[in-house]
């Protein structure tokens, strides 16, 4: 046999990585338990894709969004609120880019996310789900990474809603997978709604802020596209021979990741689309050169090559830099120490600078009103000042708090210059109009006409992904 026809080395492995399921296929994933919905129970919504910024780390929110100025000192912190484009709207004085385009947000100040643990697993899980955690995060804390028979995440659902997009998969995560292995955090995957859902990561640096590959779609040496398709070919002439075989769930499965994979490798798109040195210098500029201002920018190219569901995780400077040093934490927006200077210095100004930037771009192409952006996080911060890990007081740090942080919604339908419920005297628990994660994630699939959420288990019985929780209409 030649070396062109030989099957090795594309193996079963190479090709579930190059699917891009990477970490999450391979390591906890399982044969879909439920078959998608047809495209014609897609009715109504404006979204056509929605862009989910999640600040990982667990963003204060009430330095960001829900500041009260007539609390006691300490609870409310050096910063005031400043007024915005948007009368009766006010954001942080430190958000003053942001403060110009909150015409187009819609802040909902009284979600309520209490989870038993108080932690970043458990809050992953529910605002990415909408599901409450169940006693296996109290019983196995930071052990608890994703499993099989999960809830999936809100943008794996959305994304097996929408028919497949020609050449790029669905839903697609940057510039990480959070967090570093082996602590995992659950509710990013597809889990039990099936692993050919789960989402292509890219993966993109603090270091090189314009570089992001998809280390899933890198071929072994010496495997040109020409090479593949004709051992693609060989893989197929054997299959058509196992009659029997395709019978089997799993190989369906199998089926469907060849054809991913092949669609993805062969073609010229899926590297232009996510090459953001294609854009002008002045973009690049306007979104701050960033990992993540890049990833904004990367979004929004995404967008425009109509992927249905884009993720990005924000991407800290990780454990042992100055700035995790700084604020006792991983580098991101878990502030256990120095919250405010985090904040000031460092956090706020590239927020600022690259939300702004993401809302100004994608309503100055005109593709804001059919594109839903929404921030969000695991958690927000402790309203009382002082965290007992990082000095108490002196070290003017706020600890987990899982009770009460605000959502941000903008485009998709949704009517900006708004802000929805609110949070007690304290910003300790919700108050007027509260919701839940589940609301949020029903608002989600509103925004974007999605209604049917059924699906079947592996005996066929049907059952509903999300049962809890109402959209928020009058946001629309």
């Amino acid at each position: 046999m030649q070396p062109d026809t030989q099957i090795s080395p594309i193996t079963r492995r190479r090709w579930l990585v190059a699917s891009g399921l990477g970490f999450a296929g391979l390591s906890f994933g399982r044969p879909a338990l439920a078959e998608t919905a047809p495209a014609a129970s897609i009715t109504g919504g404006r979204a056509k894709s929605t862009i989910l910024f999640f600040l990982c780390g667990g963003a204060s929110h009430l330095d960001m969004w829900d500041l009260k100025p007539q609390a006691p000192l300490e609870y409310r912190g050096p910063f005031q609120p400043i007024s915005t484009s948007a009368p009766g709207v006010t954001l942080c004085e430190h958000l003053p880019l942001l403060a110009q385009q909150a015409h187009h947000l819609a802040l909902l100040n009284s979600v309520g996310a209490t989870v038993n643990t108080n932690d970043h697993h458990a809050g992953y899980y529910h605002n990415l789900t909408g599901h409450v955690p169940d006693p296996s995060f109290v019983i196995l804390g930071n052990n608890r990474t994703p499993m099989p028979d999960d809830w999936p995440y809100l943008g794996t659902v959305a994304a097996s809603r929408r028919p497949q997009h020609p050449v790029l998969p669905n839903a697609i995560t940057l510039p990480h997978m959070p967090s570093r292995k082996p602590y995992t955090r659950p509710g990013q995957f597809a889990a039990r709604l099936g692993v050919e859902h789960d989402p292509l990561y890219l993966q993109g640096s603090v270091e090189e802020p314009l570089k992001f590959t998809a280390p899933a779609l890198e071929l072994l040496p010496g495997n040109e596209t020409s090479r593949l398709s004709r051992r693609y070919d060989l893989l197929t002439a054997i299959d058509d021979a196992r009659h029997e075989f395709d019978a089997v769930a799993a190989a369906r499965v199998w089926n469907r990741q060849q054809e991913r994979a092949l669609r993805l490798l062969s073609s010229s798109r899926t590297t232009q689309a996510f090459d953001v040195t294609q854009e002008p210098a002045s973009i690049r500029e306007r979104y701050g050169h960033t990992v993540n201002g890049m990833s904004l920018l990367l979004a929004r190219r995404l967008v425009e090559a109509e992927v249905p569901f884009i993720t990005v995780f924000w991407l800290g400077h990780g454990i042992g830099s100055p700035l995790a040093k700084k604020c006792k934490s991983a580098g991101s927006w878990d502030t256990h120490g120095n919250n405010f200077k985090c904040l000031q210095d460092d956090l706020l100004p590239e927020f600022d600078r690259a939300f702004s930037a993401l809302l100004e771009d994608l309503a100055q192409r005109g593709l804001l009103d059919e594109t839903l952006v929404m921030v969000t996080s695991e958690m927000g911060r402790k309203p009382r000042i002082g965290d007992p890990r990082s000095g108490g007081n002196y070290g003017a740090g706020r600890d987990h708090w899982t009770h009460c942080l605000t959502d941000v919604l903008a485009g998709g339908g949704v009517r900006g210059g708004q802000t929805y419920g609110s949070s007690d005297r304290f910003a300790e628990y919700p108050a007027e109009k509260p919701l839940t994660p589940a609301d949020v994630a029903k608002t989600v699939y509103h925004a974007m006409g999605i209604t049917n959420l059924e699906a079947q288990d592996s005996q066929g019985r049907p059952y509903q992904l999300l049962a809890e929780g109402q959209a928020v209409t009058d946001l629309f």
